[in-house]
């Protein structure tokens, strides 16, 4: 069996001399090259059927390709962590008056909660080794599945234009650090865009850097994350250590002790600050095994999250807190954004390596978090036209219309964008995370999620049970959601629900899926052992998930190719 990118690949062959044809008077002119918007997806080597529910990009990932280990998890964390995002949010939290501690245990507690979510569809993955938009079919159906894929999908693509312009910015300060004339360079853009020249300059540096990485199969991102592992911590550190160095104390935000709101304004501050924290890794939360489909060692190693996350985004958040502080005590502005900071120091060789640390970081979590899920989702929304290479592709060209330095223009804007999706991702969340652990107990099939006629099937490829849980969980946060869209339409108390939305629709999606999943079961997608992707590709070995054996009933053809399934409960 043979497991290649998804590209087409030309195959190059020649003919000998002696079997040319002689020369015509009247030889035909050479054809124009044909060109298609369709893409030619490689068949499947783990299941047959149509390329809209099986092709190779969105097969399991085969034993051979498994080469995720625990440093790899490790080194693609700290390396996802350490981003201008998460550098700016503990900052936004402070703009609307809470305190440093409050923002610093806000980071604490949203990335302790979503990190227990981000575990427990990370394990999924690990066992069975299929990207989220297959796995999603399990529990949401063939056709529903297309609800949860789209809604991710969007939040990729706005997170790949966030990431590109905080990359931008990046190469705007190293460029002004090597020429600083660029820095001063005519604008020829209109005031109202919101961009100047040398930045618009910059977006589209960055932009064209990344799209080489787009080409690489995400088992050789490996060497990124490890290269961003390194490198971008010690830099950061380095920032930490100028800035309880520059000022005594640590500046002006560490000694306030009070917030600047209170009461009911503080509460609902706290909670929709909370919101935004977790929308911050909501995506993930929902995709992480677009990731974790890569391991080759137990899922039990993806529990060390829930330890690791919170401390680990609570530290950069207090990193960014602390040169914020100091560079308005130092400079006489308070710059949340850490470009804006790093451009006011005095050395050009510090302001050119300081920002190369942030493009570092922007890239590596780009590429990983953003452009790969993206192209995933394109890919099942869209077999026809896009594969995992041009879903990336599409994702980076889609970003400009997103207009990424708007976004980004405010602390409030920030927090609103992070705020609305969240709503819609808790409630996924919450139904891959109820079907596959309380629901079906860790008990899928892996060819059947491939066969949209088999057990998946639901009622014509909608679970009604996960589209009745959604709606339960994202109809009480609609108010508030349209009002952070179009603050004109007042809704009154409606925007509360919308203040803690995710972990409303979490809860409440939760409760209400296992509920209709019990009473009214869905007697076929339930199993007596699990059919893991490795009895398909035949290691004709034996396998347990939780002491449940999976061995057996499996007519498996020799050298690991795709055989007849004779599974009983079919």
């Amino acid at each position: 069996m043979s497991y290649k990118n998804s590209d087409t690949e030309a195959s190059a062959g020649g003919t000998s001399m002696m079997n040319l044809p002689s020369p015509s008077l009247h030889a035909p002119h050479p054809k124009k090259p044909n060109f298609s918007l369709h893409v030619s997806q490689p068949k499947s080597a783990f299941a047959a059927g149509s390329a809209r529910w099986t092709n190779l990009d969105l097969d399991p990932v085969p034993p051979h390709l498994r080469k995720w280990g625990l440093w790899s998890f490790v080194a693609y964390w700290i390396s996802d962590a350490f981003n201008a995002a998460t550098w700016e949010f503990a900052s936004s939290i402070l703009a609307i008056g809470l305190t440093w501690k409050d923002s610093l245990g806000i980071v604490a507690t949203g990335f302790t909660i979503v990190s227990f979510v981000i575990a427990a569809n990370g394990a999924i993955g690990a066992i069975y080794h299929a990207p989220f938009p297959v796995l999603a079919r399990a529990s949401w159906g063939f056709w529903g599945s297309y609800v949860a894929i789209i809604s991710r999908v969007i939040l990729a693509i706005f997170w790949f234009a966030i990431q590109t312009m905080n990359g931008a910015n990046t190469i705007r300060v190293m460029l002004g650090a090597i020429w600083p004339s660029f820095l001063t360079l005519h604008n020829s853009i209109p005031e109202s865009e919101g961009i100047a020249t040398n930045t618009m300059i910059s977006f589209v540096l960055f932009w064209l850097l990344q799209l080489p990485f787009l080409w690489m199969h995400p088992n050789n991102l490996r060497f990124l994350f490890l290269a961003k592992s390194i490198i971008v911590p010690i830099a950061w550190i380095a920032i930490l250590i100028w800035a309880f160095k520059s000022t005594s104390g640590g500046g002006t935000l560490f000694s306030q002790s009070a917030p600047s709101v209170h009461g009911s304004a503080y509460a609902w501050g706290w909670l929709s600050s909370l919101t935004s924290v977790i929308g911050n890794y909501a995506t993930l939360s929902v995709n992480m095994p677009d990731f974790s489909r890569y391991s080759r060692i137990s899922w039990k190693w993806q529990i060390i999250y829930i330890p690791a996350l919170p401390l680990v985004f609570t530290f950069i958040s207090f990193i960014g807190i602390a040169a914020s502080s100091a560079g308005e005590a130092k400079y006489g502005t308070l710059q949340w954004d850490p470009m804006a900071l790093i451009a006011q120091w005095d050395s050009r060789a510090c302001r050119f390596f300081a920002a190369f640390s942030f493009a570092l970081a922007a890239l590596g979590v780009n590429i990983s978090a953003n452009s790969l899920s993206a192209a995933n989702d394109l890919t099942a929304l869209f077999p026809r036209y896009v594969n995992i290479r041009r879903g990336q592709l599409l994702c980076a060209v889609l970003s400009w219309a997103l207009v990424p330095w708007k976004i980004l223009a405010s602390a409030g804007n920030f927090l609103n964008f992070m705020s609305a999706y969240a709503v819609f991702l808790g409630p996924i969340a919450a139904i891959l995370v109820s079907d596959f652990w309380i629901v079906h107990r860790g008990k899928y099939d892996s060819l059947a999620l491939y066969n949209p006629t088999s057990r998946y099937r639901y009622t014509h490829g909608l679970n009604w049970r996960a589209i009745t849980a959604f709606l339960v969980g994202v109809i009480p946060n609609l108010p508030g959601f349209i009002n952070s869209i179009n603050s004109k339409i007042h809704v009154g108390v409606g925007v509360h629900p919308y203040q803690f939305g995710w972990l409303l629709g979490f809860v409440g999606t939760f409760a209400v899926y296992v509920l209709l999943s019990l009473v009214w079961r869905a007697e076929e997608t339930f199993m007596e052992r699990a059919v893991l992707p490795d009895e398909i590709y035949g290691r004709g070995q034996e396998v347990e998930l939780e002491g449940v054996p999976v061995e057996g009933e499996m007519e498996i053809r020799a050298g690991g190719e795709k055989g007849k399934w004779v599974d009983k409960f079919l």
